[in-house]
Parts: C-alpha cells; structure tokens; sequence
C-alpha cells in the first residue's frame, strides 16, 4: 500500500479538475485527515495491521502535499494566497492544521514516538496561529465580499476541526507527561475544546440559516457539508480526552459533569447531522441526477465518517455506557469502504490525467 502511494502521491498535482499544481485543491490535506483518523479508528477497535498500514500511507501523503503546496506558493503565490483570502477556498487551508494534528496523533497512539509527535503537534499550533490570524482578518478587512449564500459552505466548519485537532494532540502529549507542563498543556486543550464550540455555534448559525432561507441548488451542497457532522465528531472525541486526562488535572476534576455534559451534547448533536446529510445526499444524487466523479473535496465526507466512530468508541469507553461499541464498528466498516472508494476515484482521476498528458 505505501509503494502505491508513492506512485499516486507523486502525480497528485494532476488529480484536480484542471490539470496542474496551479489548481491543486487548498483542501487536498483533507486526505490526510481522513486516512489519519480512519487508522485511528482501526487502533481503537483493534484491527492493528490496517492502522499501521493506512499510517504508513499516511506519512508518504503528507510529505508529498507539502512538497507540492511549497512548489505551488512558490511559482503561483497569486493563486496561492489569493485562494486563502477567498470566502469559498480560504477555509480549506485549514485541512493542513488538521492533519498536522491527526498526524501528530498518530505517532503518539500507534507509534508511541513522542518527539515526532510532539514536533507535529508544535507546528499544528503555529499552523493554527497563523492561519486562523490570517484568514479571518482578511475576510473581516477586505472590500469586496460576497452574499451569504456565496460566501459560506461546509467548509467553514474546518476552523472549527483545525481547533479541535489542536485540543485532542494536546491532550494526548499531557496524558504522557509530567510536571511542570502537564497542567499547561491540559489548559490549552480545555481552552481550545471551548473555543471550538463557540466557533461551531457562530458558524453553525449562519449555515442553519443559509440551508433555511437561501434556494439551494444540488451544487450548492458539496461533499464539506458533511463536516457539519465532522466538526461535532472531533469536538465529542476532544471531551472524551479531557475526561480521561482529568484524574491528573484538578482543573478538569472540578469541571468534570460540565466536561461529561458539552461532551455528550456534542454528540448528540453529530448523530442528528447523519440522517439529514443522507437526505440532502439522496436529493443531490438520486432526484437532481447530479453527476458523481471524484473531486478531493470527497476527502470531507471521509474525515466525518471515521471521526465518528473514533468519537463513539471513545465515549462508550469513557461514559462506560456499554452498548454503543457496535455503532462505532459499523462506522469504521463505513468510513473503510469510503474511504477505499474515494482512494480508487483519485487513483483513477490521476490515471486519466496521466494519460491526457501523454497525448
């Protein structure tokens, strides 16, 4: 699997619509997002072969994207920084602190490597700094901006998962360290889990109201929807850490039934996302006959799936609730075979274009 990688990731600047590392999608670290978080889900339930290979996998894609978001801010910074400042694309630079994060959680789950970790997890955090700073300072100051219903997608809700993913890495380096820095790094994972609800509930309010009183075409609602859900799963999965960790921290000890409460909030509030994003999947696909091909924003479909099943395993194991271990197994299954599916379409979209150039 890692050898077939290397050949795919190699040509992945012709995976996009458009052929050419100029258009290579701001979102495309989504796919590291969702192999990260489908290898975890393997780990938690078990199925160690599959999450070390699909971690394995990982690290190649990783590596990959950032030789060629390098390459494509170095002979097209117009495109690149001009798509960060943008209301549509700009939010999918957030993947790239996402998958830092899950990455970073990996090599501290399945690897035990603390100092690739912690390494990872450091520049998951200046990611997030930065682009956070960035990109909603440009939307706030620029001139010209769109309506609401051609400013805002799905896509906004990456914000909330790049801050979430700094919460669950930093809860894992704590629980792994002691004093001095214990205490430090299990209020910044409080503070980021908090944050990450707000945000989720200021951006949620502008999609709710979008999806409500806007027309929407089948277009309109891309694969980043999903992360409506996602964005739920990962915050429910960040509570579950917090609660773990808070035996060695007084500060969450004292905050444990507010932890226990927002955690299965989170979660419930996920769970209801799934049956509307099937309908809404349904009318898109099957009633509007949109077309299906592969696009990398598919990646955002994944990334919730897995993210749910990691995130239910979590709180059965944490709520000691007892009966919520086959939801998260058949997820993982789910989350696999879209997974497995989304890999296939990119494989082939690269095959097409390799053999468009060769014309």
């Amino acid at each position: 699997m890692v050898k077939e990688a290397v050949t795919v990731e190699s040509e992945l600047i012709s995976a996009a619509p458009g052929t050419g590392i100029a258009d290579l999608s701001p979102a495309y670290f989504g796919l590291v997002m969702a192999t990260g978080i489908v290898s975890l889900s393997a780990h938690m339930l078990g199925h160690r072969s599959v999450a070390l290979a699909l971690f394995h996998l990982n690290v190649v894609q990783y590596a990959v994207l950032w030789v060629l978001y390098g390459l494509r801010a170095w002979r097209y910074p117009q495109r690149f920084f001009g798509d960060m400042v943008a209301h549509l694309t700009g939010p999918g630079y957030f993947t790239a602190v996402a998958g830092t994060g899950i990455l970073a959680s990996e090599f501290l789950v399945l690897r035990e490597n603390f100092v690739a970790g912690t390494a990872l997890w450091m520049l998951t955090v200046v990611l997030w700094l930065c682009l956070t700073y960035a990109i909603f300072t440009a939307f706030t100051i620029r001139r010209e901006k769109p309506t609401l219903d051609r400013g805002i997608t799905g896509s906004w809700l990456l914000a909330v998962v790049a801050t979430q993913a700094v919460s669950v890495s930093s809860s894992l380096i704590a629980a792994r360290i002691g004093q001095p820095f214990r205490l430090e790094l299990n209020l910044l994972a409080l503070s980021m889990w908090l944050w990450g609800g707000m945000l989720y509930i200021w951006m949620m309010s502008l999609i709710f109201y979008r999806y409500a009183f806007f027309r929407m075409s089948p277009g309109d609602l891309a694969p980043p929807y999903w992360i409506n859900m996602g964005a739920m799963a990962i915050s429910t999965l960040a509570g579950c850490l917090l609660i773990l960790n808070a035996p060695d921290a007084p500060l969450l000890t004292a905050l444990l039934p507010f932890l226990k409460g927002f955690t299965v909030l989170y979660w419930a509030t996920g769970t209801w996302w799934i049956p509307m994003l099937l309908l809404l999947g349904c009318w898109r696909y099957v009633f509007e006959r949109h077309p299906f091909r592969y696009d990398p924003l598919y990646w955002g479909v994944v990334f919730p799936l897995g993210m749910y099943s990691a995130c239910t395993g979590q709180l059965d194991r944490v709520m000691e609730l007892g009966f919520l271990s086959a939801l998260s197994h058949a997820f993982f299954w789910i989350a696999m075979a879209a997974w497995a599916i989304v890999f296939l379409g990119m494989s082939r979209s690269i095959v097409r274009s390799l053999r468009r150039g060769g014309r």
